[in-house]
């Protein structure tokens, strides 16, 4: 295991315990849980605490502890740090609040946080503002409150969870779903030591086999990467919980992008770029971790799923709709083996209904098990719920699970047991499952969310991992300012990107002789107006002077001036091309559907920057409009080298401007037909600072 700052922590030989309660409560967990190490409390008044000897001040400590718990007031946990700094101890874990998340409430709290970070020096500190590490491979707990975890034996491996909410690691621990979990760690304000940093320390323990973090932001990018890429080097997969999906604050912009875009749609690209799992519910996260715990990432998304049910059968194959793993259809060869296993009134398909004719009948079943396992799926799942034990008797159930687990291992497969509902799988049966190599899955819905999470880091890790993020801009003083389009387009024209030729005027005549020169059908638009289509500012496809004429006095006054363009023709379809400048990521790209239903159809994928060729392309792949560009129904397919072309340049410009581009949007980016070329027809940009 290799060296790092957290070792001690996570390996206490000694732990050092401050305050009254909440100390109290950690050394009563820690004798409980059956901490073999030195416990040494501290307390200016009590000469004892739960048998041990209380000591009166760090100095008074017969050594220098690994780990300490202080669980003081604010002020005073100053002192008690800057001590323990002195001493040499291991790590601290800060419980008190009233620091930085005190905020406006509080103006002492982020001079206070300063002050702590100071004090600590280069000794590591987890909070404050955290209850601090559930040790379940040592029984070290350095947590003020009960839990609902056990021990894990001498040789057993565990999971482990890092989470921005104490009470929802406390809620995680009272689990009944069998995880066995090596350590839970609070992360707190973050004022030292980020959440990067705890869980490279938790992956780089051999005990260890996944991560999951429950993450509300984002600190560092680059920390995040080196975690991605740890994680990566040490085969232990990472699942994360991202909240903020649906509180999303926005702030005004101008851009459809801005709109469309929001830092949630940048964090879920931003994991996806780094190989970390996403799910949605805590449920979901607990049995990906089991899953990832039992079998790992999966090396394909294709699925098997057995049942003695057919409506079992059904709902099997309805949830696996519109998911990135499937059930693919049995090929003739396929069929016919496990079509031999089996009577004639059985109909052979997956997900395979194999009838209650074989229940109970290990000889049967395993052969049919092992036949339908034997088409090298990804993973092999059995549908069994268990009954009630206080009610019903399971003994015939165990054949089935004797069947499956010998089918999965003449075929070397990996498998899963699903039960429909969380609770119709025992949790004493879970350890023995997993120890057979079977992931026992709880609800149908999370048994799909953790395969389609485990699919996804092993489909991620079998490509080279993505280049750093461009580096977010550092803030300047420049006022936001709003080029209009007839000067954005001409910025975008120097730098070699596809737009029409046109050229800005103020009267009726002039429009007609710049239309004149650039030959019919032309586009004229109002300058100066965000979103013309709405403002009823562009006129497109006039066809000859006198329409020119016309449209140009209608739109005079509206705007501060008139643009002609030379219309494009033949667009097969229309995209959004968007940047927005992200605190945490950079340039954040955004393609998608275009037009003036960009909002209403949120067709849109997200991209950090810089992007392959080969990641723009699986984007606009990812697009419900992608068949207008693949030529639907036997229409001319859309010239995909020129869009991506396009897409790239933009991308380009827009890492080289880091910090200086506020909102790009392209929209709409007309892709003609094959061989005609990509062009921007409208540009509207937010600049924060000379361009390069």
């Amino acid at each position: 295991m290799a060296s790092h700052k957290l070792d001690r922590l996570l390996r206490p030989k000694s732990i050092a315990v401050f305050g009254g309660l909440q100390a109290i409560e950690v050394i009563r967990q820690s004798q409980k849980m059956g901490f073999t190490g030195e416990i040494w409390p501290v307390h200016p008044k009590h000469d004892e605490i739960l048998g041990l000897k209380v000591y009166r001040s760090v100095a008074d400590l017969p050594g220098s502890p690994d780990a300490a718990f202080v669980g003081v007031n604010r002020f005073v946990t100053l002192d008690i740090v800057r001590q323990l700094r002195d001493a040499g101890a291991g790590v601290a874990v800060c419980y008190a609040s009233g620091f930085l998340e005190a905020g406006a409430d509080d103006a002492d709290g982020a001079r206070l946080q300063d002050e702590l970070v100071e004090a600590a020096g280069d000794m590591p500190i987890i909070g404050p503002n955290c209850y601090g590490l559930i040790n379940y491979c040592d029984g070290a707990l350095l947590w003020p409150d009960q839990h609902g975890g056990r021990r894990l034996a001498a040789d057993e491996r565990g999971v482990a969870i890092i989470t921005q909410s104490s009470n929802i690691a406390i809620n995680m621990t009272m689990q009944n779903r069998g995880l066995p979990i090596a350590h839970v760690m609070t992360a707190g304000n973050q004022a030292q030591t980020g959440l990067p940093d705890m869980a490279i320390a938790l992956l780089e323990d051999d005990r260890v086999t996944a991560l999951g973090l429950h993450i509300e932001a984002f600190q560092s990018a680059p920390k995040f990467e080196a975690l991605a890429k740890r994680a990566r080097e040490l085969g232990k997969p990472i699942v994360a919980m991202k909240v903020g999906r649906s509180a999303q604050a926005r702030a005004a912009t101008v851009s459809h992008t801005a709109s469309l875009a929001g830092s949630d749609a940048a964090s879920d690209a931003f994991l996806k770029r780094l190989g970390i799992a996403r799910v949605n519910s805590i449920a979901s996260f607990l049995e990906t971790l089991k899953f990832l715990h039992v079998h790992g990432p999966l090396d394909g998304n294709t699925l098997c799923s057995m049942s003695c049910s057919g409506g079992e059968a059904s709902v099997m194959a309805d949830s696996a709709e519109g998911r990135s793993v499937e059930f693919p259809a049995l090929t003739p060869e396929h069929r016919a083996r496990v079509k031999a296993t089996l009577g004639p009134l059985v109909a052979v398909a997956n997900p395979l209904d194999y009838h209650t004719f074989i229940w109970n009948n290990e000889p049967a079943l395993t052969e049919t098990f092992t036949a339908m396992v034997s088409g090298g799926f990804a993973l092999s799942c059995l549908v069994l719920d268990f009954p009630r034990k206080d009610r019903c008797s399971d003994v015939d159930w165990w054949s089935t699970v004797r069947g499956f687990e010998s089918a999965l291992k003449t075929n070397r497969a990996k498998g899963a047991i699903v039960a429909s509902l969380s609770e119709n799988i025992p949790e004493e049966y879970m350890a023995g499952l997993m120890e057979s190599g079977i992931a026992p899955l709880c609800g149908i819905t999370e048994a799909f969310d953790a395969a389609e999470a485990a699919a996804f880091i092993g489909r991620a890790w079998k490509l080279a991992a993505s280049a750093p993020v461009a580096a977010p801009g550092s803030s300047n003083a420049y006022e936001p300012a709003s080029p209009d389009e007839a000067d954005a387009k001409a910025l975008l024209r120097r730098l070699e990107l596809p737009v029409p030729e046109g050229r800005r005027c103020q009267t009726a005549d002039e429009a007609v002789l710049i239309a004149n020169g650039l030959g019919y059908p032309v586009a004229l638009k109002a300058l100066g107006i965000a979103h013309k289509s709405e403002h009823n500012a562009v006129r497109l496809n006039l066809k000859g002077s006198d329409e020119v004429r016309s449209a140009a006095n209608d739109l005079a006054g509206l705007g501060t001036g008139l643009y002609v363009e030379r219309m494009v023709t033949g667009a097969v379809a229309e995209l959004i091309v968007g940047i927005v400048d992200d605190p945490q990521f950079g340039p954040v790209m955004t393609l998608g559907t275009g037009g003036v239903l960009v909002e209403l159809l949120q067709d849109t994928a997200t991209l950090l920057l810089p992007s392959s060729r080969e990641d723009i392309e699986a984007a606009l792949r990812s697009l419900r409009m992608f068949p207008l560009l693949d030529g639907y129904r036997g229409r001319k397919p859309a010239d995909l080298d020129a869009a991506i072309d396009a897409i790239a340049a933009i991308a380009t410009f827009a890492v080289k401007n880091a910090g200086r581009i506020a909102e790009l949007d392209i929209n709409p980016l007309l892709v003609c037909g094959k061989g005609d070329g990509a062009w921007i027809a409208d540009a509207l940009l937010v600049t924060k600072g000379e361009l390069n």
